[in-house]
């Protein structure tokens, strides 16, 4: 069995997003969220530990960007993301969305 490395729960969503590399910005798909991090549905190609900007479509509209690097990738299908250096309100941005989805908790 193998060893969860997440410490943070995580919650099955399906949210638009959009992410940025050095490169260009690409279309994606946020399929799982937690405090910690997502896993990005998208064709897009990234390198392990690239630095990524995140924005996430909130139901309500409103888009919230977040900071992180990849932890890990696959190609064709999508890659993890692990948040750093989030603020307090982002946060809370995220513990309120995850809190109002009626998903379980995985």
């Amino acid at each position: 069995m193998p060893d969860e490395r997440r410490s943070n729960k995580r919650k099955r969503l399906l949210l638009e997003a959009r992410w940025e590399s050095m490169s260009s910005t690409h279309s994606a798909r946020v399929e799982d969220l937690s405090l910690g991090g997502c896993f990005v549905d998208t064709v897009g190609r990234v390198e392990l530990n690239e630095a990524v900007n995140l924005e996430i479509l909130f139901p309500s509209g409103e888009w919230l960007s977040l900071r992180g690097q990849v932890a890990s990738y696959q190609p064709g299908v999508g890659f993890g993301m692990s948040f750093t250096a989030l603020t307090k309100d982002e946060v809370a941005a995220l513990e309120n969305l995850m809190s109002s989805l009626k998903e379980k908790f995985i």
